[in-house]
């Protein structure tokens, strides 16, 4: 079984047991949220497509780590004079392992 989510702008194609990387949000590790933006759910067999999302239907997730991504270097140079300006940046995210995907029948 495997489910379609959206979270900041973004969509993930998870199923149960999946660590993926999500925006930041306030939870302490080791809680449990619920993600309701479900767009679709798959069993194999049948499919519930949401119309924009699946009523009735969430994925439980438990927070793994709260942690910031690898540094993307950013560099702006000017050609002949004499300037360039580097600088760096880390996205904060939440890691999450997908607990259970359900859908209200």
């Amino acid at each position: 079984m495997y489910a379609v989510i959206a979270n900041g702008g973004k969509q993930y194609q998870v199923a149960e047991g999946d660590v993926i990387r999500l925006e930041k949000c306030a939870a302490q590790v080791g809680e449990q949220l619920e993600l309701p933006e479900v767009l679709l759910v798959s069993d194999g067999e049948t499919q519930h497509v949401g119309a924009p999302h699946v009523s009735g239907a969430k994925v439980t997730v438990e927070v793994v780590a709260q942690d910031r991504a690898k540094k993307v270097h950013i560099i702006k140079f000017k050609r002949r004079k004499h300037h360039m300006k580097q600088m760096g940046h880390r996205q904060y995210y939440t890691a999450v392992k997908v607990v259970g995907i359900s859908v209200a029948a």
